[in-house]
């Protein structure tokens, strides 16, 4: 699947398909939301949620330096078939 169609898709079926075919790289925390990183072949995609209630809050795919940014200190892109 391409980077603009994962987009394109409501954000249910984006994070069962993170969940089902992504590689997680990492979890972090970001204020009361914790997020996790995922490689999905030709894209990189972020998953925002709220622990307070499992609710699953943003879904997107990247392919963005900038936004992989914020990453790279926890991740070795090495083992990626980028």
């Amino acid at each position: 699947m391409d980077l603009h169609r994962f987009n394109s898709l409501p954000i249910e079926r984006r994070a069962e398909l993170v969940s089902q075919s992504g590689r997680l790289l990492t979890r972090g925390r970001q204020g009361c939301y914790s997020k996790t990183l995922y490689y999905m072949g030709s894209f990189f995609a972020e998953m925002w949620c709220s622990p307070a209630n499992n609710h699953i809050v943003s879904v997107r795919g990247f392919t963005s330096n900038d936004c992989l940014e914020p990453y790279l200190d926890m991740i070795d892109l090495r083992d990626l078939k980028i």
